[in-house]
C-alpha cells in the first residue's frame, strides 16, 4: 500500500526531530564526557527488529554521520545491527579508544549491553575484559529518548586503571554525570529549544560551580575558584548564592525560570570577564539545581578588543590613503588643465585617472575590516571612469558579466588599474565611428578555483596582425603588461576577433 501524503509528511517530520535531538546531543555531549573522564559512542540501529520503534539507515555506513541519520518507523526484520555514530573523547582524562569507531556498523549480540539498553530503555552498567583495549573496561549504556521513544544509546566506556585518581572532585563530577545521564533517559537533555550554541563556551575545565534548587552554592571546583577570585570574588562561597557575593547577573533565575540553560558575560573591576553557563538539573519536572559553567575570558576579550582595534586603526589608515590619492588625484587635474602641450596634458589625464583606480580599492579597504576586497564593489566604478574619460564623443556601451568575489589586497591594487587602463584604451582607440555604428566593450570575468579568467572583447576595427605585446610603445599597454607579469604573476594575449580581443589569466592568492 502506497503511504498517503499526510503519513510521508508525518514520517518526514518525526525522522527530522530525532536527527534534531542527535544532532543537539552530539554538539552538548562533551560537558558528559568530561564530567565523567571517559569515551562516549552514540549507537544508532543499522536495522529494526520485532516491530520495535527504531531508526533504519539507507546509507552506507562509510558515509557522513548526517547522511547515516535513519528513518523513525515501525519496521519488522530478523536482524538488529548498530552503527556508530559519533564518538568524544574526554578533556578530563586518558582515552581508551586510539582509533575512530565512527561508521562501524555491529551486531546486536556483539555489543549485548548496548542492545539491553535499547530494548529495556533502562540504563545499564557491564564490567568486563575487551580485548580490543587489553584492559579491564567498565561500559555504561544510556538510552536517548525522545517524546517517550528510544531513537538511540550512548555507550560510556572507561577504566579503573587508567587516568586520574578518585577524589572529591571527582565524586562531585561523577554524580552530576548521573543526574545528566538520568536526564538524557528521561528525554530532557539535550533541551528542546536549546539551539543557540556559544561561542568560547566554557567546558569543564575551565570550572564547575554546583547549585542546589535554591540557587546556592554547593561546590566549586578550583577552577571555578580562580575565575571567581579574578572578578574580586574572595569571600566564602559554600552557602551563598552568587547575587549574595556581588555578581549581578540574571542568568541563573533566568534559567532556573525557564528551564533551559542560560549564558551572560560578567565583567567586574579590573576589567575582569568571566562567561557563565548555567544548565538546570531537572528531575520530575522540578528544577533541583543547576551545573555553572565558569570561564575566565578576560585575555579573550581583551585580545578581541586590540584586533577590533587594530581593524578600525587599518581602516583609518586606508581612509587616509584614499583621501590623499584624491587630493593627488585632484592636483593633477588642476595641473592638466594649465599646460598647453595636448601631450603632456593628455599624459596628466591619464596618470590622474591611474591615481582614481588604486583609490578606489582604498575605498572598499576603508569601509571593511580585513585585506580581502569585494572586487565586483569596484568593478562599476571602473567602468565609470572609461565612460567619463571617453572623448571620442561615441557612445560606447560597456557590458560586465560573471563573478570575481573576494580578493587580497594585492591582486585588487594592480588589477583595478589593469581593468580601467584596458577599458580606457578600447574606448579610445578601437572604434571609427564611420564603420562602427553600435561600438560595444564586453568585460567578462570568470573565476576558477585558483585562478581568475578575464576578458576584453570589443566590435572595433581590431588590431595590427603583427601587433606583439611585448613590444609595445603604448604607456598604458606597457603599464598593463608589467603590471600582469610582475605583480600578479599572470599571463596577457591580445588578439583581433571581431575586433580586439584581450585575455587575463591571473592565479589568486585567497
Amino acid at each position: 500500500m502506497t503511504p498517503s501524503p499526510e503519513h510521508e509528511s508525518g514520517h518526514e517530520s518525526a525522522e527530522a526531530r530525532v536527527q534534531e535531538h542527535l544532532d543537539r546531543l552530539t554538539a552538548r555531549w562533551g560537558l558528559l564526557s568530561d564530567l565523567s573522564f571517559s569515551d562516549l559512542v552514540l549507537y544508532i540501529p543499522h536495522r529494526a527488529t520485532h516491530e520495535h520503534p527504531a531508526l533504519r539507515t539507507h546509507a552506507n555506513p562509510e558515509s557522513k554521520p548526517s547522511e547515516r541519520r535513519a528513518d523513525y518507523s515501525t519496521i519488522g526484520g530478523d536482524r538488529l545491527q548498530f552503527v556508530v555514530d559519533a564518538q568524544i573523547r574526554p578533556t578530563t582524562s586518558q582515552t581508551l579508544f586510539q582509533n575512530d569507531l565512527v561508521g562501524r556498523v555491529f551486531d546486536a549480540e556483539d555489543i549485548p549491553l548496548v542492545h539491553e539498553a535499547w530494548l529495556t530503555g533502562q540504563i545499564t552498567t557491564l564490567n568486563d575484559d575487551d580485548s580490543r583495549l587489553v584492559r579491564e573496561v567498565h561500559r555504561e549504556c544510556i538510552p536517548v529518548r525522545l517524546h517517550g521513544e528510544v531513537i538511540a544509546v550512548v555507550e560510556r566506556v572507561w577504566s579503573p586503571t587508567v587516568g586520574r585518581r578518585t577524589g572529591g572532585l571527582e565524586r562531585v563530577y561523577m554524580r552530576l554525570f548521573e543526574r545528566f545521564a538520568e536526564m538524557v533517559n528521561a528525554g530532557i537533555y539535550p533541551f528542546l529549544g536549546d539551539e543557540e550554541m556559544i561561542e568560547d563556551a566554557p567546558r569543564v575545565g575551565d570550572g564547575v560551580i554546583v547549585l542546589d534548587a535554591e540557587q546556592r552554592i554547593n561546590f566549586a571546583s578550583p577552577n571555578a575558584v580562580n575565575a571567581l577570585h579574578r572578578v574580586g570574588i574572595v569571600s566564602a562561597l559554600l552557602g551563598s548564592t552568587l547575587r549574595e557575593l556581588g555578581v549581578d547577573s540574571d542568568t541563573i533565575s533566568e534559567s532556573f525560570a525557564n528551564r533551559l540553560p542560560a549564558s551572560e558575560e560578567v565583567e567586574r573591576r579590573n576589567d575582569a570577564i568571566i562567561l557563565l553557563h548555567c544548565i538546570p538539573l531537572i528531575d520530575n519536572q522540578r528544577v533541583t539545581g543547576a551545573a555553572l559553567l565558569v570561564r575566565d575570558v578576560t585575555d579573550l576579550r581583551r585580545r578581541d578588543r586590540l584586533l577590533l582595534s587594530k581593524d578600525a586603526a587599518i581602516r583609518e589608515v586606508h581612509h587616509r590613503v584614499k583621501n590623499n590619492l584624491q587630493t593627488i588625484s585632484s592636483l593633477l587635474r588642476l595641473q592638466s588643465r594649465r599646460v598647453d602641450d595636448l601631450s603632456a596634458r593628455t599624459a596628466l589625464v591619464e596618470a590622474e585617472r591611474r591615481i582614481r583606480a588604486i583609490a578606489l580599492v582604498h575605498e572598499i579597504l576603508a569601509r571593511e575590516p580585513g585585506d580581502q576586497v569585494r572586487f565586483d564593489e569596484i568593478v562599476p566604478a571602473l567602468v565609470s571612469l572609461a565612460r567619463d574619460a571617453n572623448v571620442t564623443g561615441s557612445r560606447v556601451k560597456i557590458t560586465v558579466g560573471g563573478d570575481v568575489g573576494d580578493v587580497s589586497a594585492d591582486v585588487a591594487t594592480p588589477l583595478a588599474v589593469v581593468i580601467a587602463e584596458l577599458l580606457q584604451n578600447a574606448a579610445e582607440h578601437a572604434f571609427n565611428a564611420e564603420t562602427v555604428e553600435k561600438p560595444q566593450i564586453d568585460l567578462q570575468f570568470r573565476t576558477g578555483r585558483s585562478q581568475l579568467h578575464v576578458t576584453i572583447h570589443d566590435n572595433g576595427s581590431g588590431i595590427d596582425e603583427k601587433f606583439d605585446i611585448n613590444r609595445t610603445k603604448s604607456l598604458g599597454l606597457s603599464i598593463v603588461r608589467d603590471l600582469i607579469r610582475t605583480q600578479l604573476g599572470g599571463s596577457i594575449t591580445v588578439s583581433s576577433n571581431g575586433g580586439t580581443l584581450v585575455t587575463l589569466d591571473i592565479p589568486l592568492r585567497r
